[in-house]
């Protein structure tokens, strides 16, 4: 049996639960109105993998029905599963643990089509807010079908909250000049959006940088007198500098009346009561135009106080204030002058990561969540076992510091290359850590996700999908910087020394188990449903990305001939833009493009071409 997140008790009985043409979901009267969302969920579901069309009804259940109802004497957040012989009852203790419940029940259909075995299943989660984060600024904004695809997801492993990243990536009114080159999302996608998720029992949180990285809002003409530094418009379009410049200017009181102004419009847009600021990694306070008040008043003091301004104006309009905990962990006591509702976000992404911005935060009085990582970014595919270390240990953490909260986050960085499926895995060690302690080892719950998520029943898919960024040498990072380095003129010796560092054995290790998994992911596609196929053929073709990338690599080395490099780059790039199409808009497709185009141009002047 297999049930992601594992359950707190299970005790599987004799006998099987066979359904019936005449069975019915029954919803009892004790069910609110909203229940019948996840009676169609479990209906849609059944049919899908038994073939059976069952009706639902609301009512008193017979013989053979699945009974849905909320039991009042329960624990809110609980609840119970039993799977007999003549029947199958599902009591949660309210609506969101009824829903949960149903999802468990799913996936037992899911494995066992309409012979279930005999089961009685108690549960609750061990953090109430378990949420995911999703990176919809920095190269993907992802069509409003696939979100909600991604919601879908979400419910079935038992997440309760989503925030989406956004800097640029919103149709803001009257500032054209902010996402006139882009594919923004609309106020009205977002509503649908937003009640999408509400009936699914997910809160969908507004999140808006806030303070640093507004690159593109920063680099207009219109509001680039509000950037810490000087000259930000009008500069040539960098993936680094995106990364780490363009910070507000605290100091003008016209930053607050914009970004307020920014907020209040985006804010209406959700039924939340939460709103994110962001506000980290700015880099660039106090070496600017804050120059000297940063060094009479502290670095600090200047972060704390334009955020306040903000929280404050949150809390005025009904709104619980979240921001990410990185810079506040230099002046911690400035914590206790926040308003008292503020959630501090603290983050940390290795797979060693260390309790400290926890324990700091923790002690400062911080409301908390914990916040490990997909570590999707900058690869094709991403890095699972570091993924899963992280979420561990990041999750530990938030059990021994009393967090609220865990929010696992899937960043964008540059360019968002990886597709969106790829970060399921990584979505769901999320949700089994942070639901309960029985965590399954990392190969055993990618054979779980391999079957439950993929429909792959030799359990192999996932297994091998996690090692193909682990024989990435000539990395889309390293790329991305060794292009505008040059660009810039700056040298790049010291990249190549790296790249080069251990000998040209890591590339000829890499190169022999691409062939490897090559036909393993192969015959693991024999494996799974049709509709799932279309993923796997994604994973060959990012794996041949990163065997191309790497014989790239090998070339800046002078180990490789151009040969016929660049126009297999570019007819790699044509395949992989048809896959990023089906799921989202063009968002920085262009300038992902732009970097394959540079090395197959600089492959070309190689060849004498």
């Amino acid at each position: 049996m297999v049930l992601l997140p594992w359950p707190k008790k299970v005790q599987e009985q004799e006998g099987n639960y066979q359904l019936s043409f005449d069975a019915m979901i029954v919803l009892e009267p004790s069910c609110p109105e909203g229940a019948d969302v996840y009676a169609r969920m479990l209906q849609e579901e059944i049919v899908s993998c038994t073939g059976i069309g069952i009706g639902r009804m609301r009512g008193l259940a017979g013989k053979g029905d699945i009974r849905l109802l909320v039991d009042p004497t329960c624990f809110a957040s609980r609840y119970y599963l039993n799977v007999e012989e003549d029947g199958i009852l599902i009591r949660g203790g309210e609506l969101s643990s009824l829903g949960q419940g149903v999802q468990t029940l799913r996936q037992l259909f899911r494995q066992y089509a309409g012979l279930l075995p005999a089961v009685q299943i108690e549960d609750e989660p061990d953090f109430k807010t378990r949420g995911f984060f999703h990176d919809v600024t920095r190269g993907r904004v992802q069509t409003l079908p696939n979100l909600k695809k991604m919601v879908d997801t979400m419910v079935f492993y038992k997440l309760n909250q989503l925030q989406l990243y956004i800097e640029h990536t919103y149709l803001f009114r009257g500032m054209t000049e902010l996402w006139r080159d882009e594919t923004p999302l609309e106020a009205q996608e977002i509503m649908e959006l937003d009640a999408y998720c509400a009936v699914r029992g997910i809160e969908l949180v507004p999140c808006l940088a806030s303070f640093g990285h507004l690159y593109k809002l920063l680099g207009t003409r219109t509001y680039s007198g509000l950037c810490e530094l000087e000259k930000s418009a009008g500069q040539e379009f960098s993936f680094l500098d995106r990364m780490e410049h363009h910070t507000l200017n605290p100091l003008n009181p016209q930053s607050m009346d914009l970004i307020t102004g920014m907020i209040g419009e985006f804010m209406q847009l959700f039924s939340s009561d939460k709103f994110n600021i962001c506000a980290d990694e700015t880099f660039d306070l106090g070496t600017g135009k804050s120059r000297e008040a940063a060094g009479k008043k502290g670095r600090g003091a200047l972060y704390a106080e334009f955020v306040s301004g903000l929280f404050e104006y949150l809390v005025r309009n009904g709104k619980t204030p979240m921001f990410w905990g990185d810079i506040i962990c230099e002046s911690p006591a400035y914590i206790k002058k926040f308003p008292k509702e503020t959630i501090c976000l603290a983050w940390g992404y290795f797979e060693q990561e260390q309790d400290t911005q926890v324990r700091i935060l923790h002690k400062a009085g911080a409301k908390l969540y914990v916040c490990p990582g997909t570590r999707g970014w900058n690869h094709f595919v991403n890095q699972m076992r570091e993924s899963y270390e992280n979420i561990a240990r990041m999750c530990g953490y938030g059990r021994e510091y009393h967090a609220l909260g865990v929010l696992n986050t899937d960043w964008g960085d540059y360019g968002h290359i990886g597709h969106p499926d790829f970060s399921i895995p990584c979505m769901i060690y999320g949700a089994v850590f942070s639901w309960g302690k029985n965590v399954p080892e990392f190969d055993g719950m990618n054979r779980m996700i391999s079957l439950l998520e993929f429909g792959d029943v030799s359990g192999e898919f996932v297994g091998y999908l996690a090692q193909i960024s682990r024989i990435e040498v000539f990395g889309w990072e390293t790329a991305v910087r060794y292009k505008e380095w040059t660009q810039k003129g700056r040298e790049t010796e010291g990249i190549l020394k790296d790249l080069g560092a251990g000998g040209m054995e890591r590339f000829y290790r890499a190169d022999e188990r691409a062939a490897e998994l090559s036909g393993q992911l192969s015959i693991a596609c024999r494996s799974m449903g049709g509709e799932k196929r279309r993923i796997a053929a994604c994973a060959l073709l990012s794996l041949r990305m990163v065997v191309l990338w790497n014989k790239v690599g090998k070339y800046l080395l002078g180990e490789e001939a151009a040969g016929t490099l660049a126009g297999e780059l570019e007819a790699c790039l044509y395949h992989y833009k048809a896959y990023w199409r089906e799921n989202s808009r063009e968002g920085d497709l262009a300038r992902v493009s732009d970097v394959f185009f540079w090395y197959a141009d600089l492959l070309r002047e190689g060849n004498g071409k």
